[in-house]
């Protein structure tokens, strides 16, 4: 009796089938005949499909990824992350996959960036005009860093007060005009488009409203910092740190982003890009013991842990 595996719409174990061929008793090409096409998981755990499936595979795809089909949040993460500065990190991404161009991630409470945005407020012409190529949508921040100084003016003419829209973080438009001209990369052609639209946007008075941020004493800063816990799971946890350039942070359990906080009141902050959003503290005489982070209602009360324990 022929015990090869089965094809097309025949029966098998799948377990039986997997033992079989790491043993070596059936051929690679037994495997593939029987292997469902582009349904197969690669050593990393992830769906490879069609040219992606490897000529091996560690074992047969039971259940789809959470998010397929979605983009895997590892790899969108990954392109805005790269954006801001890695070049060859987001060649080599966009290559494997062009939809990561359009890729956008929050970072925190509502603060979006794509990655296209990212390489627009650092003043990466190179990168944008690679995100560009593969699909990425430029919008009036785009423009400005690359310094069409025509189209700015239309968008401002066409809206007038667009000119006030703050980008990811918190950065406003003349920001991301003035982050092309920092960039040695850029031509010097380039720097001085961006220049001229810098000129204009100033000449409007209001394209640089920075974000209110109240100066603090490094002794205040203290009084807020610490482990605030609102449940007894690992990642149950905020931590409050400080920026090395001042600015408190919010970290959400261990694997966290770290994100910077404007002081917008005594007691009260608001993530960096997210003013809807508000970390109200209480205190115990001058140190902070719980805050409570409003979106725009209550959404979490942590309560300071007591020498960095439950």
């Amino acid at each position: 009796m022929d015990q090869r595996p089965g094809r097309c719409d025949d029966t098998y174990d799948a377990t039986a089938l997997l033992d079989a061929r790491m043993a070596g008793r059936i051929t690679r090409r037994q495997w593939l005949g029987v292997v469902p096409a582009g349904i197969v998981l690669g050593a990393s755990g992830r769906l490879l499909v069609g040219d992606d499936t490897p000529s091996t595979a560690t074992t047969l795809a039971t259940e789809r990824p959470a998010e397929f089909p979605g983009q895997p949040r590892e790899l969108v993460k990954a392109i805005v992350g790269a954006s801001h500065s890695n070049i060859d990190k987001v060649r080599e991404l966009v290559t494997k996959r062009p939809a990561l161009a359009r890729a956008s991630w929050d970072w925190g409470f509502g603060d979006w960036e794509t990655a296209l945005g990212a390489a627009s407020h650092m003043g990466r012409c190179d990168i944008a005009d690679l995100l560009m190529a593969h699909g990425a949508r430029p919008n009036l921040f785009t423009l400005a860093m690359l310094g069409h100084l025509a189209a700015v003016r239309a968008f401002v003419e066409a809206m007038p007060g667009i000119q006030r829209t703050l980008g990811p973080h918190g950065i406003t438009l003349l920001n991301h005009a003035r982050a092309a001209q920092r960039q040695s990369s850029n031509s010097d052609a380039h720097r001085k488009r961006a220049m001229e639209v810098e000129e204009f946007l100033k000449s409007l008075g209001d394209a640089d409203i920075e974000q209110a941020n109240l100066a603090m004493t490094d002794k205040a800063r203290q009084s807020f910092t610490g482990t605030y816990r609102f449940g007894s799971g690992p990642a149950d946890s905020i931590e409050i740190g400080i920026h090395r350039r001042g600015m408190l942070t919010l970290k959400v359990g261990p694997d966290g982003d770290p994100r910077n906080l404007r002081r917008v009141g005594d007691h009260d902050f608001s993530p960096s890009g997210v003013d809807e959003v508000h970390i109200r503290f209480s205190m115990d005489g001058e140190q902070a013991n719980r805050l409570t982070i409003h979106d725009p209602e209550p959404v979490i009360v942590a309560r300071l842990a007591a020498n960095g324990g439950d």
